[in-house]
């Protein structure tokens, strides 16, 4: 018999990068800014579970990642929009990079994750520029 996942948060990136890039949009340097932008808000989503985390993504929502917290070395969040939104970089134990754009609540989330990772894990982590 399998353990329940409970889900602690379930969305697409944060409003606030879409408006913020919208505007944006106004100078035509910023295109590809606002692109990206309406492209997460259609497509990205995040699913943190007590087990897991699922990000679906890339063109449609056809790509998608699940992470357990044991392949977590370390987490990197940088605050964005006066701090409404973050985003997060989780490196995992092969050495490779997941990045997390527009987190809403990145702070409760950080701390959510956080609280699941090794002892080493959790030393490594922290915000960018805090240590």
């Amino acid at each position: 018999m399998g353990l329940k996942e409970d889900v602690y948060y379930e969305g697409g990136p944060h409003i606030g990068d879409l408006i913020f890039n919208l505007l944006l949009g106004f100078t035509v340097i910023c295109l590809p800014l606002t692109a990206g932008a309406i492209t997460r808000a259609l497509w990205l989503r995040y699913r943190i579970t007590n087990r897991r985390i699922s990000i679906t993504g890339g063109w449609m929502g056809r790509d998608r990642t699940d992470i357990i917290y044991s392949e977590i070395t370390k987490i990197v969040t940088v605050p964005r929009g006066l701090g409404f939104w973050g985003d997060m970089v989780l490196t995992l134990k092969d050495g490779s990079r997941l990045e997390m754009k527009s987190v809403p609540k990145f702070r409760d989330i950080y701390a959510y994750i956080n609280d699941k990772l090794s002892p080493q894990a959790r030393n490594r982590s922290g915000a960018l520029g805090s240590k």
